[in-house]
């Protein structure tokens, strides 16, 4: 019973170590890498579609990216999506492929980034935190109902706390990471 519910807080404290990580990746760098445009939608025949599902995203060189429609027609959708989203990004189009390069990062640009990033590990390390509570919670709620002891509590709360150590610390190094990447000229 224990075990299941210990096994379960870590399962959901990797899953948000995991979207942390997603979150990351939409955070621009000086660079240039196809999950910039992961959030990109783009409206296929009147459906708002993943700009992955209608082009073929891959990088250029250190500073573009290359898309590829796969229709001939989607190419000012495409265009006009990228232009929309708030990732600062002005795509060039030569015939049937859209070029986008990446602007380099203003001082300034790169503290916003940076406060974003911080803004999103701390999401994260709010989302294990509240994981952390329900593990908790329903492990006091096995304690009311006589299922198991005080020590068997005790020792339950332990070993979630340091389940939530070790994942808030992946949290926390992931955002060195991104810090250091952002900061890179």
């Amino acid at each position: 019973m224990l075990n299941d519910i210990k096994k379960d807080a870590e399962a959901r404290m990797v899953k948000s170590v995991e979207v942390l990580a997603v979150n990351f990746n939409k955070i621009r760098t000086g660079r240039a890498h196809p999950s910039i445009l992961d959030g990109v939608m783009v409206s296929y025949y009147g459906n708002p579609t993943p700009l992955s599902q209608v082009a073929n995203v891959s990088v250029l060189d250190a500073r573009t990216l290359s898309l590829s429609p796969w229709e001939k027609s989607m190419v000012p959708e495409i265009e006009k999506a990228i232009m929309k989203s708030d990732l600062g990004l002005n795509p060039v189009t030569t015939g049937e492929l859209i070029r986008v390069p990446m602007p380099a990062l203003t001082e300034e640009s790169r503290k916003g980034y940076i406060k974003q990033a911080r803004t999103e590990a701390e999401n994260g390390r709010i989302s294990i935190r509240n994981i952390r509570r329900d593990a908790i919670s329903h492990v006091k709620d096995l304690l009311k109902d006589k299922e198991i002891g005080e020590d068997d509590d005790r020792r339950a709360q332990d070993e979630i706390q340091k389940i939530t150590d070790k994942y808030i610390a992946e949290a926390d190094k992931a955002l060195v990471v991104k810090e250091k990447d952002l900061m890179e000229i």
